[in-house]
């Protein structure tokens, strides 16, 4: 399946007017990316999301943990969370290609519910963001998908069933379980997931531990152990990368000056923002800045070209 999905997509990037970037689809949270060389890491909030390696390889860091996938390989999101991921397999002759889905949690809600057989619950609290193999069933709804993009007066129609049968092949593959827990309504998951809502709706606030706990309707200690299990972060690192995340984005597309984006997010003072921003980016935040204007000219400003 692979030959014809890789065929599908270089097409429709070639429609597209070729190149390398992100390509966006006329279908919301379905997007296509193509790179003729290895990449840097780059940090942002994920969503809830299926992130296809159509050929190439990429690699994701979130808190703690390191994963690696390849092409027909496949990153499932399951909550969202800041991450970073790089391409690690990319060349001029053999690009990078990927595609990534927003998952529907509504939608996998209601598949679950007419599952005759549903998946067993992953047992305890764990990572929420795994990888999987992309099988033949799985890869023909993302053809489907691309195949989609050129006729967008079918997509309103036909995009909720083929959103339906991703969610039923992820349900009934073998990391069934781990979604599982996302989809029951009072999980411990789903209730950590509350709190990490209500943190990111608030990230510029002090915020304790005792009032994330009470959002999720945990103990103090279960619910740190619970977040830290799903995020492989503690609240106090998640809420650092989501302040410095939209830092960036501010100072990026809204050209706020560092102190502004600081105070913005919450920080009081100016001087611990760049240190810490530094820390995780690697470069101070003009620099940094510079480098991401570059690269959002350059990557991330198309627009869907009508057939």
């Amino acid at each position: 399946m692979s030959s014809p999905l890789l065929a599908a997509v270089t097409a429709y990037i070639e429609a597209q007017g070729g190149g390398q970037g992100l390509f966006p689809t006329p279908i919301g949270g379905v997007n296509i990316i193509r790179s003729f060389q290895e990449m840097m890491p780059m940090r942002q909030i994920y969503r809830p999301s299926l992130c296809v390696v159509i050929q190439g390889a990429k690699q994701i860091l979130f808190g703690e943990d390191m994963l690696d996938y390849g092409a027909m390989e496949c990153l499932v999101v399951s909550v969202e969370l800041p991450a970073s991921g790089r391409i690690v397999q990319a060349n001029p002759e053999a690009p990078f290609v990927g595609i990534t889905i927003d998952l529907d949690v509504a939608t996998l809600r209601d598949v679950l519910e007419q599952l005759d057989t549903q998946p067993v619950p992953a047992a305890g609290p764990g990572p929420c963001v795994f990888v999987g193999q992309v099988d033949e069933p799985l890869a023909d709804c993302i053809l489907r998908l691309v195949r989609m993009s050129e006729t967008p007066k079918a997509i309103p129609i036909l995009y909720p069933s083929v959103m339906r049968e991703i969610c039923y092949w992820l349900l009934s593959g073998p990391h069934g379980g781990e979604l599982c827990n996302l989809a029951l309504p009072e999980s411990s998951i789903v209730r950590v997931v509350n709190a990490i809502y209500f943190l990111r709706d608030n990230f510029a606030r002090t915020l304790r531990v005792e009032q994330l706990a009470e959002v999720a309707r945990m103990s103090p200690s279960s619910f740190h152990q619970h977040f830290k299990a799903l995020t492989s972060m503690t609240p106090l690192q998640f809420q650092k990368q989501l302040r410095l995340l939209e830092a960036r984005r501010l100072m990026v597309a809204e050209a706020a000056s560092v102190a502004e984006a600081a105070y913005q997010v919450g920080y009081e003072s100016a001087s611990q923002f760049s240190r810490e921003y530094s820390r995780m980016f690697g470069v101070a935040p003009k620099r940094d800045v510079m480098n991401q204007q570059r690269l959002y000219s350059r990557y991330a400003s198309r627009e869907v070209r009508s057939a």
